[in-house]
């Protein structure tokens, strides 16, 4: 196999360069920032550490990354292509991906439009040129997942006529499509776009589910992520004063407490093993509350998904903590990412494996 570059490329939403080069800044100090464009940056190794093929980026604000090869002038595609090809070597690539970087301008990105057209056209005429022995599946779209552990091609456009080459192993969920974005339709009788954000929260996280497993519901209303989990064949409590959609109110696994939560009784939730919660305050009024419910002593909740608020970008800094105070209620699995489908928020990912039921007092 070729030698890995001593670059990498990470795609995010456009808008959160600087906060995602500050992240990694804490994280990885021997990645130093090097070419930049809004929604694509690349960092190069730096000192003594050297790229590998175990070298796994953990950031909350990527999209997704790869080793980086460096770009391609596409003002010819065919020719385009076969450097494509020479850039990656040897590297035993198996599926490809091709995906424009986010342009949009900043906290107006659409987790919803579609790839344009020329997307599919670049990714015929890389599969047309690719070197003899390499073997790749048929024509794909978007919406079909490369396996597990092998090595993908990506190509991002960073503008139409430039292309940056890389290459990925795929290692978790996001990771086998393009560009780390699920397939997700929101359909035409959601009541609102938190369908979207729940259902990709609830892909990305990968939690088992059980068919009619109890969710409890912080900050409800009108009911779209309610909605999306009773899709999916859930009980769901929606906590919240505000109105819940009458087509939501009236589904025969929902029901309504229509309280604030700190006003919610807690044998309410004696019941509920899931939670999500996305309320439209700080990070900290959103873990208080979720915290007054996990930590009672009569309610057992497995796993959580949580929308917390970035009222301030500068909040970003304190995600580990908000992380490290989950832990502390007894959740050992723990994550966040920065959804498509979210904009100055991140999601939590919270479970407890095995899972623990308090002992009952009598």
């Amino acid at each position: 196999m070729t030698d890995l570059p001593p670059f990498i490329f990470v795609t995010c939403q456009s808008g959160v360069e600087n906060v995602l080069k500050s992240e990694i800044a804490r994280s990885y100090p021997f990645l130093r920032p090097a070419f930049s464009r809004r929604g694509f940056v690349t960092f190069k190794f730096s000192g003594d550490i050297k790229p590998h093929e175990g070298f796994s980026l953990e950031a909350v604000f990527a999209r997704s990354w790869g080793f980086c090869f460096g770009q391609v002038l596409a003002s010819d595609w065919g020719t385009a292509a076969q450097e494509t090809w020479k850039k990656i070597g040897d590297t035993p690539v198996r599926w490809i991906h091709v995906w424009p970087r986010d342009s949009s301008p900043p906290g107006r990105s659409d987790p919803e439009k579609p790839w344009p057209p020329e997307i599919g056209q670049i990714y015929q005429i890389l599969l047309d040129t690719r070197p003899e022995g390499i073997r790749l599946p048929p024509k794909l779209d978007e919406t079909t997942a490369a396996p597990l552990g092998i090595w993908v091609l990506d190509c991002v456009l960073v503008e139409p006529d430039e292309w940056w080459i890389g290459v990925h192993r795929t290692a978790n969920t996001q990771s086998r499509y393009p560009g780390g974005r699920f397939p997700i339709i929101l359909p035409e009788y959601a009541v609102s776009r938190a369908y979207l954000k729940i259902e990709e929260a609830l892909r990305w996280s990968g939690f088992a589910v059980p068919l009619g497993a109890r969710w409890a519901e912080l900050g409800s209303a009108p009911g779209g992520a309610s909605q999306a989990l009773l899709d999916r064949g859930y009980e769901v409590l929606g906590v919240d004063p505000a109105e819940m959609h009458p087509a939501v109110l009236s589904h025969p696994r929902f029901t309504h407490l229509r309280r604030r939560t700190p006003q919610a009784p807690r044998r309410a939730f004696r019941k509920v093993r899931w939670l999500t919660a996305d309320i439209n305050a700080s990070p900290n009024y959103t873990l208080d509350a979720v915290e007054s419910i996990v930590t009672y002593p009569q309610v057992n909740v497995r796993g959580m998904i949580l929308t917390l608020k970035l009222t301030e970008w500068r909040l970003a800094e304190k995600i580990p903590e908000y992380l490290e105070r989950i832990r502390s209620w007894g959740y050992n699995e723990v994550k966040a990412r920065h959804l498509w489908n979210n904009k100055q928020e991140i999601c939590v990912a919270a479970l407890m494996r095995p899972f623990r039921r308090k002992p009952t007092h009598l």
